[in-house]
């Protein structure tokens, strides 16, 4: 099942570096169990293999809480609304929900999540706001749970987490894993067939990505580097969806060897990242403007050849971070970016 929803380009961006612990809902945990949208297909008990160990669901899940990216919209996709999920400050501020997560609560008339508080970005995980509101399954398909964190949620409930490596997950292994963690595999396919239709799509109109190598990046001026995303991380594989070739530079200059989903690079050693373009999340219209003109950023071949296509905002970059089942087509994000990169290579 596909959730249609309205989404408004009226959305504020907010950063904030620290977060109040987000209120909990006043009722029981028993009045505020999402109700299922639709029968589930799947039989239990359910049995899934990730990084961190086997999980068996042995019935069909009420009372779903997410943590990571990505798993709330798949779940919300897939015909179940979650009553706990991670909020994201960075992206909206203090006690905010993702636009798109918001409106397909709102357009169902489903009661807000509990927010989770994550303000330490996926480092620590508040186990008594999980405790509370008293899951019967967490899903943490695209996380960084350590195995620590893994073994101490799982005293509250089944947890399902990522499949290889943290914070690696695929977006449509995101989509399909969360899925079958609710039951519900042939909605899942539903939704991930209409996502792959959408990049299809933009691929088909937009021919002249075929076979050109990109890369991915982030500037940090403060510290005199960038960070760039190696192709273990689901931003590069959601532009090689569109057509587009990692860049072999992006591997190569990556020191880690791919242990990680991003590494840094300093200004001195720009000229190495060779790319026929570069995305460049950025998050203010004020570092957008500066960008193309930056000396720091000259020595990168791909500024020099005025061949560098931004996404601009904390909430459009979230939006392709990578995209979700519920944030592909927000229309500053995916869309927009599919045409600046036509533009500069059509």
């Amino acid at each position: 099942m596909r959730v249609r929803r309205t989404l408004t380009a009226a959305t504020g961006l907010l950063a904030a570096s620290a977060l109040a612990l987000a209120g909990c809902a006043s009722s029981s945990p028993e009045d505020d169990a999402a109700p299922a949208a639709e029968e589930t297909a799947d039989q239990f008990p359910i049995t899934i293999e990730h990084a961190l160990g086997t999980t068996t669901i042995e019935e069909e899940p009420t009372r779903v809480a997410t943590w990571g990216w990505g798993s709330t919209e798949a779940a919300i996709a897939s015909g179940v609304y979650p009553v706990a999920v991670a909020e994201q400050i960075w992206t909206v501020g203090e006690d905010a929900l993702l636009p798109w997560v918001e409106t397909a609560y709102e357009e169902a008339g489903e009661e807000l999540p509990v927010l989770l508080d994550d303000s330490a970005g996926g480092e620590e995980v508040p186990y008594e706001q999980f405790a509370e509101t008293a899951p019967d399954l967490i899903i943490a398909t695209y996380s960084g749970l350590t195995e620590e964190q893994y073994a101490l949620l799982e005293e509250i409930a089944p947890v399902v987490a990522y499949p290889e490596a943290p914070w690696t997950t695929p977006w449509d292994e995101n989509i399909t894993l969360t899925a079958e963690a609710l039951g519900r595999s042939e909605a899942g396919a539903d939704v991930l067939a209409e996502f792959e239709d959408y990049a299809a799509g933009i691929a088909a109109d937009h021919p002249e990505f075929e076979g050109k190598t990109i890369a991915a990046i982030v500037d940090d001026p403060q510290n005199g580097q960038i960070f760039v995303y190696n192709s273990s991380d689901p931003r590069a594989g959601f532009l090689e969806k569109l057509g587009f070739t990692t860049a072999p530079a992006v591997d190569e200059l990556d020191p880690t060897g791919g242990e990680d989903f991003f590494y840094t690079l300093s200004y001195e050693e720009l000229d190495k990242l060779e790319s026929d373009v570069v995305v460049a999340y950025t998050y203010t219209e004020e570092q957008a403007e500066a960008l193309p003109d930056s000396k720091e950023l000259s020595a990168l071949p791909a500024l020099r050849d005025g061949m560098v296509a931004q996404v601009v905002g904390t909430v459009n970059v979230s939006s392709v971070s990578p995209p979700t089942a519920l944030s592909y087509d927000w229309p500053e994000g995916v869309p927009a970016l599919a045409e600046n990169l036509g533009e500069l290579l059509g």
